[in-house]
């Protein structure tokens, strides 16, 4: 839902230009960032943020999970 919060786990990767959290749970999340994790792409992470789209997230933090 639209303005929910959310800690997820799950793998960073690029897509493009862009990236994409591949949860644990299942699924996706495109994620919207303000700086480029470039240490945490293709690892395990802990992503927070709000949702402000169809699977796509605000991102306020990305640590190792």
């Amino acid at each position: 839902m639209i303005g929910e919060r959310i800690e997820e786990t799950g793998t960073l990767v690029r897509d493009g230009g862009a990236f994409v959290l591949r949860r644990d749970l299942g699924g996706r999340y495109s994620l919207e960032l303000q700086r480029v994790p470039v240490d945490h792409v293709e690892k395990r992470v802990r992503v927070t943020g709000v949702i402000i789209g169809d699977d796509l997230v605000s991102v306020e933090g990305v640590t190792a999970a």
